[in-house]
């Protein structure tokens, strides 16, 4: 490509910017996004106590006060002085039941007498039964019953054990047999960037999309295209709007990254990045790789689909294919932490539509295999122009298409003759 084609590149891409950069529905949609963060902390700072205790009360979240009727030979009379203060006894269920119409408990637990042979307890609840669910899977519930079950019966230690038998330490070990990290680092390390990653990745294609579907359909419906293609090639109009229309997308991520940092202190952004630094800095480099050819891909297959509508609306359906192609890892993600080597997750990491969110979400899950990530940089980066060659010329093709929309005989066949 020589200076001339370099330069009409760029004075499309800066063309792009500044034009969709002063249009009210790009500032209304940048600043919304941090105004409604604002909003919500500050709801949060001014009502959080309150609508705890609402979700609190309304839906049994966490009944603070537990009323006990024990019709055992008396395994939990009396209730264990470190249980006092939340467990209260009652001594039929006639007075535990007034307690709770009263609200002087929120949850009453019936322990009945064949409780030993058959484990049997019933849980009542003022206005509603979301609390026995709660009960069922409160590891306090458990202690409370375990404590008691035991008492004078093992030693201290042991039934302390007992109650609480285990503290779980993550730690995953590479190839190698090194620890890579564990505990509340690394579950965010492994879970939540990459997570944030991919949700980022996904975000920008949209953000981008938008605006090179608007851009293409604008100009297409005015005509004013058929003017710009007698000065420059389809590819260089092409990739000029992806540069430009695409600076504009991560111009909008970037100060919704910057404003969500601001609202929380810094916490979040500053924690999002140190820890991959910290303990996988491979990681975020090849994040980072992966990002760049995942939204260059898209953005050309996004530019090109925008060309064959008649309608921005009708550009917009045809780009939602590529739209659910870029979020199709998400939908196996839950195999992901089990095996995230899996064969399905190799196959999706070749494939250049999902490769680039599939290994975004891989990376910090465990050790990719090299060959993985080699092939999945190679197939995107041979993609890249194959994409340009072939969208400049549908892209042309669509453009001076009008009251019509092409066909995929058409474009198969626009494809052929080049």
């Amino acid at each position: 490509m020589n200076k001339i084609a370099l330069n009409k590149i760029a004075i499309i891409a800066q063309h792009e910017y500044m034009t969709n950069l002063r249009r009210a529905g790009f500032i209304i949609m940048t600043v919304i996004i941090p105004l409604l963060g604002l909003i919500a902390l500050l709801i949060g700072a001014f009502f959080g106590g309150q609508a705890m205790e609402f979700l609190s009360d309304q839906l049994g979240m966490d009944p603070q006060e537990v009323g006990v009727v024990d019709q055992t030979a008396g395994y939990f009379t009396p209730v264990i002085e470190d249980y006092q203060d939340r467990y209260h006894l009652f001594a039929n269920e006639e007075a535990g039941r007034v307690a709770l119409l009263a609200d002087e408990i929120t949850t009453l637990l019936i322990i009945r007498e064949d409780y030993i042979t058959n484990g049997r307890v019933t849980v009542l609840n003022k206005g509603s039964g979301f609390g026995a669910a709660v009960i069922e899977d409160s590891r306090q519930a458990r202690a409370f019953f375990v404590d008691h079950l035991l008492r004078g019966k093992v030693d201290p230690a042991l039934q302390q054990r007992a109650s609480n038998p285990f503290k779980i330490e993550s730690v995953t070990l590479s190839a190698s047999g090194e620890a890579q990290g564990g505990g509340p680092l690394g579950i965010v390390s492994t879970f939540l960037v990459p997570y944030f990653m991919g949700i980022l990745l996904i975000m920008t294609i949209f953000a981008s999309s938008g605006y090179l579907l608007q851009s293409v359909a604008e100009e297409k419906e005015t005509r004013v295209i058929e003017v710009v293609l007698s000065s420059v090639t389809a590819q260089e109009l092409l990739t000029g709007k992806v540069i430009g229309l695409g600076a504009l997308g991560l111009t909008q991520i970037l100060i919704w990254l910057l404003s969500a940092s601001a609202l929380s202190g810094g916490a979040t952004a500053l924690l999002a990045i140190s820890i991959p630094l910290m303990e996988q800095p491979e990681v975020l480099l090849l994040a980072v790789v992966y990002y760049v050819l995942g939204y260059t891909i898209y953005a050309i297959l996004m530019a090109s689909a925008g060309s064959l509508g008649t309608t921005a609306r009708e550009s917009q359906q045809i780009a939602g294919v590529f739209s659910m192609a870029a979020a199709a890892p998400y939908m196996v993600s839950s195999f992901l932490f089990t095996n995230p080597n899996m064969i399905l997750a190799r196959i999706m990491s070749w494939f250049p539509l999902t490769g680039s969110t599939m290994m975004i979400l891989r990376l910090p899950m465990a050790e990719v295999p090299t060959v993985d990530i080699v092939a999945s940089i190679v197939t995107q980066m041979i993609s890249i122009p194959v994409m340009l060659w072939a969208g400049a010329k549908v892209f042309r093709m669509g453009l001076l298409m009008y009251g019509k929309r092409a066909s995929l005989p058409e474009v198969i066949q626009c494809l052929r003759e080049a």
